[in-house]
């Protein structure tokens, strides 16, 4: 058991620290509205695993993935909400603020941006059916207590990670205040990586 958690959490850092939607996510967050507003961020993002280690756990996931009906259609729904998104962010004020202290939203808008993001992305479900399997140490075993260890140990990495990456780029946005124009910058950054997000979720 300690063996395959050991290996698990490596892959887990390797596939956090690879660029993707979310990190990339949490990045721009971070250098727009500082550290505290990425990592409130993040927290959203990881606590939606929970949901999807459940689905997971008691098999829905496989269920839902197999209607191609249903799969689709919560695709169509999660690409909708993420052009939602850069929409707001167009119609926002170019002028951003890139201190902690006065970020474009609470911190509890940010976490709930985060968990919605994370579970209206099927394919984090269609991950978490081929990444997990793999790492049951006793498939003869109860299999629900495997799939919520596994779980939560990817939360705890992941979120250490994503964190570690919200610090880095919250120190650069200090730096950034020096930049005249670089608030219409990163408003447009946010537009792409909304857009690119709904375009890869789409995507087959």
């Amino acid at each position: 058991m300690i063996e395959t958690l050991i290996s698990f959490s490596i892959a887990t850092l390797a596939l956090a620290i690879s660029p993707g939607p979310d990190n990339i996510y949490v990045l721009t967050q971070s250098l727009v509205n500082g550290t505290k507003s990425g990592i409130a961020t993040t927290a959203g993002l990881i606590s939606g695993c929970i949901v999807h280690t459940t689905l997971l756990a008691f098999g829905i996931s496989a269920i839902i993935t197999a209607s191609e009906e249903i799969f689709y259609g919560i695709k169509i729904l999660g690409a909708c909400y993420l052009i939602f998104l850069a929409y707001k962010v167009y119609k926002s004020d170019e002028h951003i603020s890139l201190t902690e202290n006065a970020p474009q939203k609470s911190y509890s808008q940010l976490f709930k941006t985060g968990v919605i993001m994370n579970l209206v992305n099927p394919k984090v479900m269609i991950f978490f059916l081929a990444f997990f399997p793999g790492f049951l140490w006793n498939e003869g075993g109860n299999t629900v207590i495997q799939f919520y260890i596994l779980g939560i140990t990817f939360m705890i990495f992941s979120f250490i990670t994503f964190s570690a990456i919200a610090m880095a780029a919250g120190k650069i946005s200090k730096l950034l205040l020096e930049w005249k124009n670089m608030g219409i910058v990163l408003k447009w950054l946010q537009i792409i990586v909304f857009i690119g997000i709904a375009v890869f979720i789409l995507l087959p």
